[in-house]
């Protein structure tokens, strides 16, 4: 697949210029390495999801106790992102990574085996924070291995492993929890992470620019732990996690510790912001958003991983709730979306320099705004094949957005600051999958009470529909040995369940068109793009 990345998104460039010092294996190999790290980080986020029933069982818990397994792999990752680029700093960014890598692996053998609740619940903080490293570190190595005229290639295979990580989670959870135990879903990351940890070791290595910038830092003394700032940031992200994560189970507002929380979360980001924008040597460069086009592309980061992970949680619900699939059916409803991704991935590359960035973002923007108005028109009728089909539509928008916007955000940035840019661009991702998938399922159940107190207020025995279809339905039911009053309670039992299908399928139309108007956002921010030329550095006057 890297090969055919590569072979198609060349478009005869000029005689490539020397590869760097630090590079001492094959680009596409090193690209490869990183990005299987990467997909097993990312696969765990959601994979877990379906097997949560099987760990509350297994561990004796209830299922409400259980989701803290998700919400501290989730408050880990937010707390640790931020930190990335300059943790890599600190430490040297293969060690950093290697780092990363192992203690996702250690930790993820000890959450197969953790004995009690409490015990997994802290695993999965350290798993998370071995993980949200990971991502960054990687994009940033892509930034200095491949040079500005494949880094188009590069970013399709990143963008290959960003949306098939979370659509093959449900399915594979599902198939592992029912063939095996729970506990699997753990034990898989183990040999995955043992080779890339074997392979980075061997074929990834810090520029020499990177090394040199490292050391006159630290000799600098500009390296000294912000300790204040850490803590604001840990602080702030980790309450904010928890609000959009636990907002819809404890009813938002109308409880006192999401309240408290809140509260906190706000203070605390506000603070860090006036003391990160002050500070000498931030934790997080927020000066990094002066320039216009990085600036930019951390708001595209945010709507597309706004829709594109609202959606992913959404569809397997509403296949599951209202059309009775299997988590393993529901989730290779999403596949073929990723498939489309994957094919077109390699012309995407071969377009953008024709295209250009602003058409390309703005098109695909609209296409994916227009594929949630399709789903929007989709009935309990509907069959798999439209639902592949509105998927492959989605997966179609969302193929000529990834790469164009990675482009975007590394076109005026200067070479050193390509640590502290990813690690902006992925908290901006992380953000909009967090806010996108709150967001969902907060409207699902608001809508759904709304349309179902519509619908009540004109389902009565009064009504001649109601009452011909309790006549006929009771009728039957008697016919099958069922006595009257039972008939006529079974009877009234359907129409209430019919009634609450609808209310659930219109709040799930709802939630596509207010996603649909959430992306189109995104196109008339294409009219503010500064205008540079895809494959080449930054000009001189930057």
């Amino acid at each position: 697949m890297a090969a055919a990345i590569s072979s198609v998104g060349s478009v005869a460039p000029p005689p490539a210029p020397a590869q760097p010092s630090h590079i001492r294996h094959n680009q596409w190999a090193i690209a490869l390495v990183v990005t299987m790290a990467t997909f097993m980080e990312l696969l765990d986020t959601s994979i877990s999801n379906v097997s949560l029933p099987h760990i509350a069982g297994g561990l004796g818990t209830s299922y409400d106790e259980a989701t803290w397994v998700l919400t501290s792999y989730l408050v880990a990752n937010a707390v640790i992102l931020p930190m990335s680029a300059w943790l890599s700093r600190v430490f040297g960014r293969k060690r950093y990574y290697m780092m990363n890598v192992a203690l996702f692996t250690v930790t993820s053998f000890l959450c197969g085996i953790a004995p009690s609740l409490g015990a997994l619940i802290f695993f999965r903080v350290l798993q998370g924070l071995g993980g949200g490293g990971l991502a960054p570190v990687e994009q940033a190595i892509l930034v200095d291995t491949f040079p500005k005229a494949k880094l188009g290639s590069a970013f399709a295979l990143y963008s290959m492993a960003m949306v098939t990580a979370p659509a093959v989670g449900p399915p594979l959870g599902g198939w592992i929890t029912d063939s095996f135990s729970w506990r699997w879903v753990f034990f898989i990351n183990v040999p995955v992470g043992l080779l890339s940890l074997l392979l980075s070791s061997r074929m990834v290595h810090d520029p020499e620019d990177f090394t040199k910038e490292r050391h006159e830092a630290r000799n600098g003394g500009r390296l000294r732990i912000d300790y204040i700032g850490i803590s604001l940031i840990a602080l702030g992200f980790a309450c904010l996690e928890v609000v959009l994560d636990r907002g819809e189970r404890d009813d938002w507002l109308g409880s006192h510790f999401i309240v408290s929380f809140l509260l906190i979360a706000i203070v605390a980001i506000a603070i860090a912001i006036w003391w990160e924008w002050r500070h000498s040597d931030p934790v997080v460069e927020l000066t990094l958003l002066r320039e216009r086009n990085f600036a930019l592309a951390n708001v595209y980061y945010f709507l597309f991983a706004f829709g594109l992970f609202g959606s992913t949680v959404m569809i397997p619900e509403m296949l599951q709730t209202l059309f009775g699939y299997t988590a393993t059916d529901a989730g290779l409803a999403l596949g073929p979306g990723a498939a489309v991704i994957t094919i077109l991935a390699p012309f995407v590359v071969r377009a953008v320099p024709k295209i250009g960035v602003p058409r390309m973002l703005g098109a695909s923007f609209a296409i994916a705004a227009l594929s949630f108005v399709y789903y929007s028109r989709l009935t309990p009728q509907t069959d798999y094949f439209h639902f592949t089909l509105a998927r492959c539509f989605q997966g179609f928008g969302y193929a000529f957005m990834f790469i164009p916007v990675s482009q975007l955000a590394y076109s005026y940035l200067p070479a050193n600051k390509n640590n502290k840019g990813s690690s902006l661009t992925n908290l901006c991702r992380n953000w909009g999958a967090s806010f996108g998938i709150a967001f969902v399922t907060t409207m699902i159940q608001r809508r759904a009470q709304y349309h179902q107190s519509v619908l009540v207020s004109g389902l009565t025995s009064a009504d001649g529909a109601v009452g011909q279809f309790v006549s006929r339905s009771s009728h039957f039911l008697m016919t099958r040995g069922t006595s009257g009053p039972d008939a006529i309670h079974q009877s009234y039992g359907l129409v209430s369940s019919m009634m609450t299908q609808q209310a659930n399928m219109l709040a799930f139309m709802d939630c596509f068109h207010l996603l649909a108007c959430v992306v189109v956002v995104a196109i008339p921010l294409a009219f503010f793009i500064r205008r540079f030329e895809v494959g080449k550095a930054a000009g001189a006057g930057h």
